[in-house]
């Protein structure tokens, strides 16, 4: 005979429905900027000199900019290059961190130290403002600053994954995998980081939305993309010069940013409710 099964919790269905909004969200505005080509009405690149700072209308849903440039256009593809930016930084600097947090936490005695104290001094100093000074040291440009944020972003995960480590290292599975002559490298691969990560899910995501507001704080200040690609931040950039004029400039890209910080906020806390439902507030 057959065990039935037991029901989900209130707060599970919760839970899985928060976790397939923002999943759903979060996958139709990558596919917006996946299929800009298709979806934009213009090349963001296309001026019309007799459209300049028009406001929103029918032909122009998001109106034009200082060079009459339709942003609704230049807003979709500045997706391929806002987003991009965005994964391929949380991408390696979460790699970095869990590799380098993973092996302090589990090697332990001088080389966690070192790590450690190192990981210290550069969470010591205002993440933001070391990425600006290093961008300003090194030089403009999309290469420039991915490699700058890289540079001062990785510490977070090295030291959430050598605490989630620590709590983990003593198990039992563990100890059995070390009596059966296991090498420290695929202890750290096979049984350490693959129970280590669901948890650091939650720090993925949510670093991909602060890393959207960092690039485009760059990119205001003149330190991101180069003109004239079409990115969020620059456009932020270039509408602050006319946002008495045209305040569409501005309050496009601006929301645009906006909304998908949140959605990937929404979705990190969907994962943690997904793994942790009785915590849920909902």
């Amino acid at each position: 005979m057959k065990k039935m099964k037991k029901p989900l919790s209130r707060s599970r269905i919760i839970a899985r429905i928060k976790f397939a909004v923002a999943l759903f969200f979060t996958v139709l505005f990558i596919c917006f900027s996946l299929f800009a080509s298709y979806l934009a009405p213009y090349d963001p690149l296309e001026t019309h000199y007799d459209h300049m700072l028009e406001a929103p209308s029918s032909r122009f849903i998001f109106g034009t900019d200082q060079l009459g440039r339709d942003i609704y256009s230049r807003i979709l593809y500045g997706g391929k290059t806002s987003l991009l930016i965005a994964f391929a930084v949380t991408g390696i600097v979460s790699f970095i961190g869990i590799l380098i947090g993973t092996a302090a936490g589990y090697m332990g005695g001088v080389f966690d130290s070192l790590l450690m104290r190192f990981c210290d001094t550069l969470m010591a100093f205002p993440g933001s403002i070391f990425t600006i000074a290093l961008v300003s040291f090194i030089g403009t440009g999309v290469t420039n600053m991915i490699l700058a944020m890289c540079l001062t972003s990785w510490t977070g995960f090295a030291r959430t994954s050598r605490s989630l480590v620590l709590s983990i290292k003593n198990n039992v599975y563990i100890e059995q995998a070390k009596m059966g002559g296991a090498s420290d490298w695929k202890i750290l691969m096979v049984y350490i980081i693959p129970n280590v990560l669901p948890a650091l899910l939650v720090n993925i995501f949510q670093s991909i939305g602060s890393k959207l507001l960092t690039i485009s704080g760059l990119s205001l200040l003149g330190l991101g993309s180069p003109p004239p690609t079409p990115e969020w931040g620059f456009m932020l950039s270039e509408g602050k010069n006319f946002m008495y004029q045209a305040s569409w400039m501005l309050t496009f890209p601006g929301l645009i940013i906006l909304i998908n910080v949140v959605i990937f906020n929404f979705l990190s806390d969907s994962i943690q409710d997904l793994m942790n439902p009785k915590e849920s507030v909902w």
